[in-house]
C-alpha cells in the first residue's frame, strides 16, 4: 500500500474514533489527546515505506517523535488524559453557542479539520519520500534548529507549570497570587512563547521537504500555513478569556509581543516573579 493511502486510512479512523468518543463522553478534547501521537505515526509510515534507509526521513521521524514525547508528557501532567480533562476553551465556547451549532462545530472543525491538519503538517515527509537521498548540511542545520525550538518550548511549558504550581499554593494558603498570570521568564518577551516554538518546529519540518525537493516553496507548505492560522484564532480566543478574567491583562497585551519573542515596549514595567 502506498504510504499516503495508509495515512488516509489512519486519518479516517482517527476522525471516526474521536467524533464518536466526543458523542459518547460529551468531552471534546479527543483530538487534543491524539495531537502529539498521530503525527509520529504518519511520519513513521513514510520512514517505514523507505525501509528506514533514508537519512532525511529517519531524522524527521526522530525529531517528530521527540516533539510528540515532550508534548505527551506535558499534556499528561496537566491531566489532559484523565476523564474530565477537557480543554477549558471548549467549555467556554459551548456556553456561547446553541447546542446544534456547537455539534456542527465539533464535527467539522474539532474533529475533521483538526485531524486533516495533523496529516497536512506531516506531508513534507511525502515530499522527502518521493525525493530520497541528498542529506546534507542544510538538513543538519534544520535538525539543529528544530532541537533548539524544542528546548525553547520545553522551557516555556516548565515556566508555566512552575507558575501555576506556585499560584495554586498561594491560593491554598489563603493568599491572593500576585501576579495573577505569568509575565516573567520567556513570557516577558512573548505572551505565548510555547505557541511560537510549536509553530516554528512544524515550519522546520516543512523545510526538510523543501531541502528534499530543492525548492523553497512547494505544495506541502499548506500544512504549516494552516497550523499558523489555527494558532492565530486560538490565540485570540484564549486572550479574550484572559482579558475577561484579568483586567490587567490588557496592559500586558500593550507591552509584550503576542507570539514572536521580542523586547517589551516598557522594559521593567512588568510585574516580575520567577518561580
Amino acid at each position: 500500500m502506498h504510504p499516503l493511502s495508509l495515512c488516509l486510512w489512519i486519518l479516517a479512523a482517527a476522525c471516526a474514533t474521536t467524533w464518536l468518543l466526543s458523542l459518547i463522553t460529551h468531552e471534546h478534547s479527543w483530538v487534543d489527546r491524539i495531537w502529539s501521537l498521530i503525527p509520529v505515526a504518519y511520519v513513521a509510515v513514510y520512514a517505514g515505506a523507505a525501509h528506514f534507509r533514508d537519512a532525511r526521513l529517519n531524522v524527521m521521524l526522530v525529531l517528530v517523535t521527540l516533539w510528540g514525547a515532550r508534548l505527551t508528557f506535558n499534556f499528561a501532567r496537566k491531566g489532559g488524559y484523565r476523564p474530565g480533562g477537557e480543554d477549558y476553551r471548549w467549555q467556554v465556547l459551548r456556553g456561547r453557542m446553541p447546542r446544534w451549532q456547537f455539534e456542527l462545530f465539533n464535527l467539522f472543525f474539532i474533529t475533521v479539520y483538526q485531524n486533516v491538519l495533523l496529516l497536512l503538517i506531516c506531508l513534507p515527509a511525502q515530499v522527502a519520500y518521493k525525493h530520497q537521498g541528498g542529506f546534507g548540511l542544510g538538513d543538519v542545520a534544520a535538525a539543529t534548529l528544530f532541537l533548539l525550538l524544542l528546548i525553547g518550548e520545553t522551557v516555556a511549558d516548565q515556566q508555566q507549570w512552575n507558575f501555576h504550581a506556585w499560584k495554586a499554593a498561594e491560593t491554598a494558603a489563603g493568599r491572593t497570587p500576585d501576579p495573577r498570570f505569568l509575565q516573567s521568564g520567556l513570557f516577558a518577551y512573548s505572551r505565548h512563547p510555547n505557541f511560537f516554538f510549536e509553530q516554528a518546529q512544524w515550519w522546520v519540518v516543512y523545510a526538510f521537504g523543501a531541502l528534499a525537493l530543492g525548492r523553497v516553496f512547494h505544495w506541502s507548505i499548506i500544512g504549516a500555513v494552516l497550523l499558523s492560522l489555527l494558532f492565530v484564532g486560538s490565540t485570540r480566543f484564549t486572550e479574550s478569556i484572559s482579558r475577561s478574567r484579568y483586567p490587567e491583562y490588557a496592559d500586558y497585551q500593550r507591552r509584550v509581543s503576542a507570539v514572536i519573542p521580542w523586547w517589551p515596549k516598557a522594559a521593567g514595567a512588568a510585574v516580575s516573579r520567577s518561580r
